[in-house]
């Protein structure tokens, strides 16, 4: 089977010099906006849906749930598994594939993790798992970019210096489609990948979620929990309960 872009840049060591201090900077201080919204009971279940290394799944551990960390990766698991315990575990799993069933109370979806795939049809097949995963009346969060926003400042190219390495990086809107192209060189090296995320917009999740089962509780743009605003906000977040059957 052929990988999907994701599978390699996913998996890059690249991708995680490229991302890190967003990810150190933001996700501790995203999860307990989350948690001071959400209070989630102490023996919760807690799903991390693309989970990448396991950064918001093991703040979350640390914070006293109960964890499960997914993700395709094969590299990002066995980075995550180094901090497994009792009540965190990790493991290698497509998102497109049911997940125990009736099983957790809340499922976290972060840092634009969706969207990926090929046709609206698999990411409504995605929500659905997510929802089979869910017990009565769980709780979905999904973090998503503004595509809004994104459509209308793209910049043609940008350059951003991490570890030494010159990012070069451009942006473009295609096939209903944000593709981000980095390129690179390092230790002699030329790199290049690709990122295609599909340009979701608010109403788009509507009638994904309606599909799949969901009924959208709150939405947020930025993680500070702020009111979405199509116009100014960085992120589109969604809370989302399951619906009745």
């Amino acid at each position: 089977m052929t990988k999907k872009w994701f599978h390699n840049w996913f998996s890059s060591p690249y991708y995680h010099i490229l991302y890190h201090q967003r990810n150190d900077d933001e996700a501790e201080y995203f999860i307990d906006n989350l948690c001071a919204l959400l209070k989630p009971d102490i023996n919760s279940k807690l799903l991390d849906i693309a989970c990448g290394r396991g950064i918001h799944s093991v703040y979350l551990n640390k914070k006293g749930y109960d964890v499960t960390g997914i993700d395709p990766s094969v590299s990002n698991i066995r980075f995550a598994q180094q901090f497994e315990r009792e009540n965190l575990h990790f493991y290698v799993h497509d998102m497109r594939y049911r997940f125990f069933i009736n099983y957790f109370d809340f499922v976290f979806n972060l840092f634009s993790s969706f969207g990926h795939l090929d046709s609206e049809r698999d990411h409504i097949n995605a929500l659905t798992t997510f929802n089979k995963s869910l017990k009565k009346d769980g709780i979905l969060i999904l973090d998503y970019f503004n595509t809004e926003k994104i459509t209308r400042n793209l910049s043609a190219q940008e350059i951003k210096t991490i570890d030494g390495i010159d990012f070069y990086i451009s942006k473009k809107v295609a096939d209903g489609k944000i593709i981000k192209s980095i390129s690179f060189e390092h230790k002699n090296k030329d790199y290049a990948f690709r990122e295609e995320v599909k340009a979701f917009s608010y109403r788009d999740f509507e009638r994904m979620f309606s599909q799949s089962g969901f009924t959208i509780s709150h939405q947020f743009g930025d993680f500070t929990l702020n009111p979405f605003d199509e116009n100014k906000s960085d992120r589109l977040i969604f809370i989302c309960r399951k619906s009745d059957a």
